[in-house]
């Protein structure tokens, strides 16, 4: 279904939303129960944080992880050139 904007339901944080895309919907659910999960850990761990708190929070801790993942695999990618 590549290329088909779609209208998805999805749960984060105890609120109903509506997320167009062009993703796949399990992906997307997928991507929106990541956020759920990082939301609650983080509210858990800091319960007195208003909810927009708890979301910039979630959102930061998300991008270090991925920027993390991005310079990984740039590491890997100069492996494997180094060996070719």
């Amino acid at each position: 279904m590549s290329g088909d904007i779609q209208k998805i339901a999805v749960e984060i944080f105890g609120e109903r939303h509506i997320i167009r895309g062009e993703g796949e919907p399990d992906y997307i659910r997928e991507l929106a129960y990541e956020v759920d999960k990082k939301m609650h850990l983080i509210a858990q761990r800091l319960p007195r944080l208003a909810v927009h708190q708890v979301a910039i929070l979630a959102a930061l801790n998300l991008a270090d992880e991925l920027q993390k993942l991005k310079q990984e695999h740039e590491s890997l990618l100069q492996l494997l050139d180094e060996k070719d």
